[in-house]
């Protein structure tokens, strides 16, 4: 077995179209090693999201084999992938999808209590979380009352509060001015390193 945390091996993925298959990418193979950065640039529409959704077990491959740690992605039923995701994945979107009637602080801590974490571990990981980003001033906040960066920081904060090996970010600025762009890019990137995450990150 490859020493890296994220492996994948001779990857295809084809969608049914009226037209005939499309295939968005085929026999693809990566190797990203533990607690580094990685960077996938490409069009819109050239696979990346789909490579990510396929990597996080949220779509499936045509065929081929997709190892994140200990985790064979390829292979999980719905019981191993919410097991995989819970526990191995921190994922980061375009959108923040923040619930809307918590506050920051339980947005960030509900994922920690959800997996089994005392409700007081959880809190106290948040709030560190949060000062990670820059928002514990926001710590009891809505959503609402929140600016689209501050959100998104939130978003990073809550990715993280499970520590997992292999945090997943897709367009984590791309709804955001290029000033707010930065700083959520510059804070997500220091905590990763911070924590010794292993980050995979897509964008045009």
């Amino acid at each position: 077995m490859s020493d890296s945390l994220l492996e994948l091996r001779s990857v295809t993925k084809t969608f049914a179209a009226p037209g005939g298959d499309i295939t968005i990418f085929e026999a693809l193979d990566l190797e990203i090693p533990a607690s580094s950065k990685t960077v996938i640039l490409g069009e819109s529409g050239s696979g990346k999201s789909t490579l990510l959704n396929i990597i996080g077990g949220l779509e499936t491959a045509t065929s081929g084999m997709i190892r994140a740690g200990n985790f064979r992605v390829d292979s999980l039923d719905e019981e191993g992938l919410s097991r995989y995701r819970s526990s191995f994945l921190g994922l980061v979107f375009q959108f923040h999808y923040l619930l809307n009637d918590f506050t920051a602080l339980e947005n960030v801590m509900l994922p920690a209590f959800m997996s089994g974490m005392k409700k007081k571990d959880a809190l106290e990981r948040a709030r560190t979380l949060l000062a990670d980003v820059r928002l514990e001033h926001r710590a009891d906040h809505f959503p609402s009352q929140m600016s689209g960066g501050e959100r998104q920081r939130a978003a990073v904060a809550r990715a993280l509060i499970n520590n997992p090996g292999l945090v997943l970010a897709d367009e984590p600025t791309g709804n955001l001015d290029p000033a707010n762009a930065a700083v959520v890019r510059d804070l997500l990137f220091s905590v990763v390193s911070r924590y010794g995450n292993t980050l995979v990150l897509v964008t045009h």
